[in-house]
């Protein structure tokens, strides 16, 4: 059993099959794109008890109880998500196709930047810093767009963090 977006999820898949290809082919929730399929890229990102993961690594049945958000299930009925309405805002995608990697991706990277984690350009250690365009490139830097659509990202993921 899955808990994807809120909702309690029975599935009867082979134990091979990743999370990203039963959340698209067996749940039909196909915001979460298929990359690169190794991990690289960042467009399958999900949030997977609240942390970023590539769903494309995982296998569905290792994520047996545990609640996977997509991008779907992000906004609240027609009450966008703040990062969705600001990547609409700032113009944060071309394409879109790396998009809802980028948004959950990014949801997940405040969440750590707002628990004290570090990142490798973070000035120290001990203590969260601001979230600084540097700071957000850096943190950001698994999730690959081919339009590049950075700048944009850069400031939706920034405009969420100054709230």
């Amino acid at each position: 059993m899955l808990r994807v977006n809120g909702a309690d999820r029975v599935l009867r898949v082979d134990n091979r099959v990743t999370l990203l290809d039963a959340l698209r082919e067996h749940l039909r929730l196909t915001g979460t794109k298929k990359g690169c399929d190794h991990g690289q890229c960042g467009a399958c990102t999900v949030l997977l008890d609240g942390e970023r993961a590539n769903s494309c690594l995982l296998l569905a049945v290792t994520v047996d109880g545990r609640a996977v958000t997509t991008v779907e299930g992000l906004a609240d009925g027609d009450d966008l998500h703040p990062l969705q309405r600001a990547f609409i805002a700032h113009d944060g995608f071309q394409c879109g196709y790396c998009t809802p990697g980028q948004i959950c991706s990014a949801v997940g990277m405040l969440a750590e930047a707002a628990d004290g984690l570090a990142s490798w350009v973070s000035p120290d250690l001990t203590a969260a810093g601001d979230l600084d365009d540097e700071e957000i490139r850096e943190r950001m830097s698994g999730n690959l767009c081919r339009c590049g659509a950075y700048p944009g990202i850069v400031a939706a993921v920034r405009e969420v963090a100054e709230r």
